[in-house]
């Protein structure tokens, strides 16, 4: 696989993992919840190990292509506000623009 290629993958995978939470009422889109709305709790404890996942994703993509690259606290600051920016339209969509009956 090309390394633009995994990079747009990464990006795609990303977008669609941040906004997972926000778009069903499961318990990480498998385990149903007793309760028929999820609340924004589980959502934002969803959306922490979506970006868990989605960084092992990128991580083994970059261990594929060569060495892995040590990150420093900056490189986390700003993956975890992208993936924060990829799941607005998610956040606006359940929170902001759907009329509630």
């Amino acid at each position: 696989m090309s390394q633009n290629l995994s990079i747009w993958l990464l990006i795609g995978l990303a977008a669609i993992a941040a906004n997972l939470p926000f778009i069903n009422q499961r318990l990480m889109t498998v385990v149903p919840l007793r309760t028929p709305v999820k609340s924004l709790a589980w959502r934002l404890a969803e959306l922490v190990v979506w970006y868990f996942i989605v960084g092992g994703v990128g991580m083994a993509l970059e261990k594929s292509m060569g060495q892995n690259y040590p990150q420093g606290w900056e490189f986390y600051a700003v993956t975890a506000s992208l993936f924060l920016t990829l799941a607005f339209p998610g956040f606006v969509y359940r929170y902001l623009a759907r009329r509630r009956a």
